[in-house]
């Protein structure tokens, strides 16, 4: 089991709470990887990699209004999508 472990957000969104504004993420012992890549590789792989942090939901693919490529959390009783809670860089 991989773990989603930071996130870099694209330039002048930091503070963003958006999950389309998401970079890169860092997939703990493997490094960090573009969105777009996840995408793919989630695609292939469902339920592969986690978000490491509690309740620990499982990255899933999905695709935006502008047909963008991009990974969110599996729904949980947050309001905002466990991604977006992990140390960004």
């Amino acid at each position: 089991m991989y773990y989603a472990s930071k996130i870099r957000m694209n330039d002048y969104c930091y503070n963003s709470s958006s999950l389309t504004d998401i970079k890169e993420i860092f997939i703990s012992g493997m490094g960090w990887y573009k969105k777009e890549y996840l995408y793919n590789f989630l695609k292939q792989n469902p339920d592969s990699i986690k978000v490491n942090k509690y309740p620990y939901p499982s990255l899933i693919p999905a695709v935006s209004s502008k047909n963008e490529k991009y990974v969110r959390s599996t729904p949980n009783d947050l309001i905002r999508d466990n991604l977006l809670e992990l140390p960004r860089e």
